[in-house]
């Protein structure tokens, strides 16, 4: 080996060294931060996983339980039950309250909303129902659809058919989507809003052939035609 070689070779090495020097003497010097921050880390995720073991579980179980009589309630239409509870058993209002943390609570919105639209209160309908976070994709068309007639009944349109088409698209199959679909093209034809309705109407004849709204939705087109040529 040359003695430029030796030179960088040591020089190598020398630069190592300093760097672990460095670095042991950044651990020493910060030792109790950054023993701070890994504890801290420790109870974040120790403190979350027994929140939801020892807390969060035992609570849903518990709202689960109690939420029963009401969903039987809602059931049977009787919203009234439903909502504030028969004296024996909570109300979904009293679930929503009592246990807001769990999933329980979360269906519960979903059920207040149509129970107020049962009775008619529809801005109180359509304030639990966005509240209600659907993971599941054929419910959350169904609320989303469910906001929409609530608006129709307060006689905003524009808004209703906003969330008749947010329904229809959000997943798309063949119950969901043409159901809404044609919800919007109604209201569309109620605005005078003709070639919009059309549109729509073609939509569930071309892509949801084998849908219900599909068996008479030749006349809905042919009507609305006629409509938009006076």
């Amino acid at each position: 080996m040359t003695k430029d070689k030796k030179d960088t070779a040591a020089s190598s090495v020398e630069s190592v060294e300093n760097a672990l020097t460095k670095t042991e003497h950044f651990i020493e010097t910060n030792q109790k931060s950054l023993t701070i921050i890994i504890i801290a880390i420790l109870v974040v995720v120790g403190g979350y996983l027994g929140y939801k073991k020892l807390y969060l579980a035992p609570m849903e179980v518990k709202a689960q339980s109690q939420i029963f009589a009401a969903e039987q309630y809602f059931e049977r239409d009787s919203f009234k039950l439903a909502l504030n509870g028969d004296g024996n058993y909570l109300g979904l209002l009293d679930i929503i309250d009592k246990y807001s943390p769990t999933e329980t609570a979360n269906l519960a919105h979903y059920y207040a909303g149509i129970s107020y639209r049962g009775l008619g209160k529809y801005q109180e309908a359509i304030s639990y129902l966005k509240k209600f976070n659907a993971g599941d994709l054929i419910v959350t068309p169904i609320a989303f659809g469910a906001i929409g007639d609530c608006y129709v009944d307060l006689n905003n349109l524009s808004e209703g058919i906003d969330y008749y088409e947010k329904a229809a698209t959000y997943r798309d199959n063949e119950f969901t989507s043409p159901l809404f679909l044609k919800k919007a093209g109604v209201v569309y034809e109620e605005l005078k809003k003709y070639d919009k309705a059309i549109k729509l109407y073609e939509q569930i004849k071309e892509n949801y052939p084998k849908s219900t709204e599909a068996r008479d939705i030749e006349k809905e087109i042919t009507r609305a035609k006629s409509l938009q040529g006076l």
